[in-house]
């Protein structure tokens, strides 16, 4: 018999650790980035694919047949979206659409920044963004959270403190916008200051609003980008939290002098252009309905959780009423190491985002947890958040004694 070949010898430098099998989704699943099942409109998809496929099918014969920034008609909806949404006054030919907002963060990384590099980012943000920021071998600093977002007197305190070692922060990446994992929305007057402030020191700014559509109220202060009018700031959104994560469609917004750059950097061939096609199709026609639908489930969805923390962990967990998104902040007391919970509760069939992973400070971080809600039924929100407070009871004390213990 033939022995195994040796792969690792050949192994590129700082090779990431091999994945672990996949084995399923656990039966209660609090990650990523999940959306409910409700909100997807597979009628009006199948719809529109087949109307789009009738229509323009044959032009899947070619490579990037939509055009090296993306499919027209699908970034003259995003022109008209971002005007009435946020403000912004941009043409198609400021739009790259990318495959998911990841690929934009990789992007504006590969444009902006190398190793030894520092950019600012708010200490608690996106885990993929930081994780791609250390594989890049990125400073990146953390600037502490209020309940309206970055904290401006740090901010500029950072800012002074590097100017004086000669040090120039490539970027600022904030998530203003129903914030992640905080669901905080920062204020026309913050946003102003921000923008104020990083002009005074020289700094870019890029703004993610991949969650933005997830507004209960639908209301919301006017985008950076717009209040800079595009000058100095890179924005990124996704169609991933409002319309379905598999779909994989993302978009850079940017003046022509930077989006060219990061079109040059794009050499994959075109994001999918079937899932273009068919958004453009559908949005054109029904996307605005559909958001409202969409947060009026997710807010009594965010309720119900709401409901069992406070019915399972009492005083002991703490967290807000974010006015908008798919995930929930809590911290526990100081003796709860989330990462040890996570795994205590996996075991038990619970998967919950222990709070190091969406921190660049993971000691503050430490007894905090991140809950998606979007996904799981209500009573499976109940079920799997009465299993977690039994684990945890049982791995660190907390809560004293656990409101269903008879029932498991």
């Amino acid at each position: 018999m033939t022995a195994p070949f040796d792969v690792a010898p050949l192994l590129a430098p700082d090779t990431p650790a091999p994945a672990v099998k996949w084995n399923g989704f656990p039966k209660y699943n609090f990650i990523g980035g999940h959306i409910a099942a409700e909100q997807v409109p597979v009628d009006d998809l199948v719809a529109a694919a087949t109307a789009v496929l009738k229509r323009e099918g044959a032009m899947l014969a070619k490579y990037n047949h939509t055009g090296p920034l993306g499919y027209r008609p699908l970034r003259e909806f995003l022109v008209g979206k971002l005007k009435s949404h946020a403000d912004i006054d941009c043409t198609a030919d400021e739009i790259l659409i990318t495959s998911g907002s990841t690929q934009g963060l990789s992007l504006v990384n590969s444009l902006l920044v190398g190793k030894g590099d520092t950019i600012l980012v708010e200490q608690e943000t996106y885990g993929s963004a930081i994780s791609r920021l250390v594989k890049i071998g990125v400073n990146a600093i953390g600037i502490p959270l209020d309940d309206e977002g970055l904290r401006l007197d740090l901010l500029k305190q950072k800012l002074e403190e590097l100017q004086q070692k000669g040090i120039k922060p490539k970027y600022i990446y904030t998530i203003p916008t129903i914030q992640n994992p905080t669901g905080a929305i920062m204020g026309e007057a913050r946003r102003a200051a921000l923008l104020k402030l990083a002009a005074e020191y020289g700094v870019m700014i890029f703004e993610d609003e991949c969650y933005s559509d997830l507004i209960w109220t639908n209301k919301r202060p006017p985008s950076l980008y717009a209040m800079a009018k595009g000058e100095g700031v890179i924005f990124i959104g996704s169609f991933s939290k409002s319309l379905g994560p598999a779909l994989r469609v993302g978009y850079i917004v940017a003046k022509w002098p930077v989006l060219s750059r990061l079109q040059a950097l794009k050499q994959d061939a075109g994001t999918g252009a079937i899932e273009q096609m068919v958004l453009a199709e559908y949005c054109s026609k029904h996307f605005a309905d559909h958001v409202v639908r969409s947060n009026k489930l997710l807010s009594s969805k965010m309720q119900v959780l709401r409901e069992a923390l406070a019915e399972q962990f009492g005083t002991a967990a703490e967290f807000g009423d974010p006015p908008g998104g798919i995930y929930l902040w809590i911290k526990l007391p100081e003796n709860v190491d989330t990462m040890k919970l996570a795994q205590a509760a996996l075991a038990a069939g619970v998967s919950i985002n222990p709070g190091p992973e969406w921190s660049v400070n993971p000691v503050h971080s430490r007894n905090r947890l991140r809950l998606c809600f979007a996904n799981p039924e209500p009573e499976a929100i109940k079920q799997g958040v009465a299993v977690l407070a039994e684990v945890c009871r049982r791995e660190f004390g907390v809560p004293l004694r656990s409101a269903n213990i008879d029932k498991l």
